[in-house]
């Protein structure tokens, strides 16, 4: 197949649209339902992200895509049973397959975002993560094969409408890349940059204790901003995303929006919201619409009478500010990676809200001095890469 005609391009006006090849055949294989112009687009960035994922950590990867961005990435490290209940999986009787629970945890830790997702997963789909996928609202899924009981449960997906793309693992693109912007052809050479324990040996700060974990999950970071629209920052533990903040114009905007993104991840797992009684037959997006409003400034939206009966078994009481930031404060251990160097001390300030004790950036501010002093200041440990890894 040297071509495939997509349904529509970005919008339904803009058409014909298609992928094609000037050489040979496309490297992909549709085997359930029709895609479109942004299915491939979070397909191809999201396979890359997955692929790369795998060779940097020698773990089963996934993301989920939203828009040209990943909503989450992970690696399939073992749930815990709190991670398992606040990712919606803790009632399935599945065996956790190390690729499940990384799509559970790049779907799970920005539900908002990931509804409607592009899956991209590194392994070959099994059963497990097949039944996964098939729960939950999604747009499709792209890996190197399928099971054939994983392929026939991803073929009844929406009555068999579900997106399910093969791609040869062994495709390798041109080193030259272009696109087309109003009638002007764009030419650069593909990012190969290659991301390991090396491309964070320059540490500035006084602290200097990189421990292993940290190198995975600043490795997982930086993959993960070098397919994420920029400007972009990337908050990570313990293996998975938790939050990410893309296309921002403003470097401590971005930082304030992961970060933000990253705090949900942690509240979810207080007592306060593991103790929601919900009431019977609530549907999966209403629970994860109603914990969003109850975490933030917005609560009396699910708890003001007349409003909490259709929500909740009892009616919870106010989560506070004082009690979320003491929840907060618990959280430690976090790592963050920004596509670009922090101009600013400000953007460590509130990254250090958030709990990350280790960062990851190119450097190269005039004010690298400040950002170095405010990381010393919160016993940080800090990486110049010496990289930038914008994506447009």
């Amino acid at each position: 197949m040297q071509e495939y005609e997509l349904k529509y391009g970005c919008n339904p006006n803009q058409k014909p649209s298609r992928i094609f090849m000037k050489e040979g055949e496309l490297p992909i294989k549709v085997l359930s339902g029709r895609a479109g112009y942004i299915n491939f687009l979070d397909a191809f960035n999201g396979w890359q992200l997955v692929r790369e994922l795998k060779k940097a950590t020698g773990l089963p990867a996934a993301t989920s895509f939203k828009h040209v961005s990943p909503a989450g990435a992970a690696v399939g490290l073992p749930l815990s049973d709190v991670e398992k209940k606040i990712y919606w999986v803790d009632d399935m009787d599945i065996e956790f397959t190390p690729l499940a629970n990384a799509y559970i945890r790049a779907r799970g830790a920005d539900r908002m975002s990931s509804f409607g997702d592009f899956i991209s997963l590194s392994d070959v789909c099994d059963k497990s993560t097949a039944l996964v996928i098939k729960r939950e609202v999604s747009d499709g899924v792209i890996a190197p094969g399928y099971t054939d009981e994983a392929l026939e449960i991803l073929k009844q997906k929406k009555n068999g409408n579900y997106c399910v793309i093969e791609i040869d693992p062994g495709y390798e693109p041109a080193p030259i890349e272009q696109k087309d912007v109003f009638g002007i052809t764009f030419e650069q050479g593909r990012n190969e940059l290659k991301i390991d324990d090396d491309f964070f040996s320059n540490i500035v700060t006084d602290n200097k204790e990189l421990t292993e974990q940290a190198k995975i999950d600043l490795a997982i970071a930086m993959i993960t901003l070098k397919y994420t629209q920029s400007n972009s920052v990337c908050y990570v533990k313990g293996g998975q995303a938790i939050g990410i903040g893309a296309g921002q114009q403003s470097r401590i905007h971005c930082t304030r929006l992961a970060g933000s993104k990253a705090d949900n991840w942690w509240l979810r797992q207080s007592p306060q919201v593991l103790g929601l009684q919900f009431v019977d037959g609530i549907k999966r997006a209403d629970r994860d619409n109603a914990i969003d409003l109850y975490m933030g400034e917005d609560y009396m939206d699910v708890l003001a009478d007349g409003a909490w009966e259709n929500i909740f078994k009892v009616k919870p009481a106010v989560f506070t500010a004082e009690e979320k930031r003491a929840w907060l404060d618990k959280n430690t251990d976090v790592a963050l990676g920004s596509d670009a160097f922090f101009p600013f001390g400000d953007n460590i300030e509130r990254a250090h809200r958030s709990g990350v004790k280790y960062v990851a950036q190119p450097g190269g501010s005039v004010r690298d001095d400040h950002v170095i002093a405010t990381c010393n200041k919160y016993d940080m440990v800090m990486s110049f890469t010496g990289i930038r890894l914008f994506h447009h």
